[in-house]
């Protein structure tokens, strides 16, 4: 493939993905906010230890495959072909299997994660890991092609069904069976329309020496994928062992708000530069120039929503949670300025390790992370539960320098050029926070925060043109041309 016709998929491919999770995404921070004004924490800290259950599950579904589809380069189609049937019958055996495991101990399980009384719940929520084996093929194997615009697509067809479901019963008071039976319904729909539109279709094909070439590179990308699952749920685990469900609604709601957030940019951003950093790992010149400028990028986008969020923590918790959440403002404020940092300095990082057939990696750094976290929550912990929500916020912050020595010493991108990339982004979003400290002290009436927020926004577009007009100038070369 040429370069230029690598550089119009991709940003085809760019575009489409960014329509998609904008979309998806806002449907989501949109059904929260009407959600917590319905239902109390309590009930959001139920459906957490619930979605903590089933995504540990899924994630053993999939079994690393996703990836291995995207990244791997096949010889012809016919071994893409038959990769993709080995993918599907595994994903589906194991999680057919998992299903059985849960509902046989759903009351040993829920009495583990700290909530005997969920067995059933756990259980019934999830019917949804078999249902997503019969998608995962197909969005890997689109993703691979670059074809978001049927991911978008289908996508959005997607999102809006729960939308449909789970608020008319939120409203009629069914709780938080109201967020499991719509996201089930969701996973179904997926299902069906992956099925009958997606070119790729499974066939009755089985190869087991195929799988264990799959499974060489997938164990080690399944390991890293539960060492990431450790290192998000391990504090909400902590909390609800120790505290009630209260505490966990609180603690982990917030974090999904800041995380929907900046997933309408990072799920629009991760998918493509997967795809696009896996095509270029032979050649390294244009490997490291696709990386930093997704990375410049990505801070530009993100440096000033966390720190905004930050600033105007307290009138962004009661825009999107409402009255009774007035205590998340300070979990949602930390929250969101350590993950814009972590975004840019730690989590794209994990990109290029994958990319590159190197989960290894990406493990080991998550096992430091995990071995860093669990005993910094349990400690805080004993002190008090606001002690946990700053020692846990400003822990993520660990991998910096261990993953900036990784990316010196193996893949040849140095920490100076890492750093230099995001010094740019780092004065705009300086210079707008300067600008919010100053409006915030003439007054802190909910008016004057959106107007002093339309202002900040401002001055950050115009400190932007000004530090980088270049970076602008490109980006609308890729909204008009299609070009990266």
């Amino acid at each position: 493939m040429s370069q230029n016709s690598m550089s119009s998929k991709i940003g085809h491919a760019a575009k489409w993905s960014t329509f998609t999770e904008v979309a998806a995404k806002l449907v989501t921070p949109v059904t929260n906010i009407i959600l917590a004004r319905l239902l109390a924490p309590e009930a959001f800290g139920i459906i957490t230890i619930v979605v903590m259950v089933v995504s540990f599950a899924e994630m053993f579904t999939d079994a690393g495959f996703q990836k291995y589809l995207v990244q791997h380069e096949f010889s012809d189609t016919e071994e893409k072909e038959k990769t993709a049937n080995v993918a599907f019958w595994t994903s589906l055996f194991i999680s057919l299997v998992i299903y059985a495991f849960i509902f046989i101990f759903r009351h040993q399980l829920a009495a583990a994660v700290g909530n005997p009384a969920l067995g059933n719940v756990i259980a019934f929520a999830a019917m949804q890991i078999p249902i997503y084996a019969f998608s995962s093929v197909q969005i890997a194997l689109n993703r691979r092609d670059y074809n978001f615009k049927l991911l978008f697509l289908v996508r959005i067809v997607i999102v809006t069904i729960p939308l449909f479901v789970t608020l008319p019963l939120a409203f009629f008071g069914y709780g938080y069976w109201s967020i499991i039976i719509g996201t089930i319904s969701g996973s179904i729909s997926s299902a069906i329309i992956f099925m009958r539109i997606s070119e790729w279709k499974p066939s009755f094909f089985y190869s087991f020496s195929l799988f264990k070439t799959m499974f060489s590179f997938s164990s080690w990308t399944l390991l890293e994928a539960t060492a990431i699952w450790l290192t998000a749920w391990v504090d909400v685990f902590i909390i609800g062992s120790f505290l009630s469900e209260y505490f966990v609604g609180l603690y982990r709601t917030s974090l999904n708000m800041v995380e929907s957030l900046f997933a309408l940019i990072t799920a629009s951003m991760n998918p493509v530069l997967f795809s696009a950093l896996s095509r270029l790992q032979n050649d390294h010149y244009k490997f490291t120039a696709m990386f930093l400028s997704a990375q410049r990028l990505l801070a530009f986008l993100v440096f000033p929503i966390g720190m905004g969020l930050f600033l105007y923590r307290d009138f962004a918790t009661s825009i999107m949670l409402g009255p009774k959440w007035t205590e998340a403002s300070t979990i949602l404020g930390l929250w969101a300025l350590t993950s814009a940092i972590r975004l840019v300095m730690v989590s794209i990082f994990s990109e290029v390790y994958r990319s590159m057939g190197r989960p290894k990696i990406s493990l080991f750094l998550q096992t430091i992370d995990l071995l860093i976290i669990i005993p910094v929550c349990l400690i805080s912990l004993q002190v008090g539960f606001w002690e946990l929500v700053y020692a846990r916020a400003f822990v993520r912050l660990d991998l910096i320098i261990p993953g900036l020595f990784v990316m010196s010493i193996i893949f040849k991108i140095s920490a100076h050029r890492i750093l230099k990339n995001v010094i740019k982004p780092l004065i705009c979003t300086l210079i707008m926070s300067a600008v919010a400290l100053l409006l915030q002290s003439i007054s802190d009436l909910p008016v004057w925060s959106a107007i002093s927020i339309a202002l900040c926004i401002l001055v950050y577009f115009l400190a932007l043109f000004y530090v980088d007009k270049g970076t602008v100038i490109a980006a609308k070369k890729v909204i008009v041309s299609k070009e990266v």
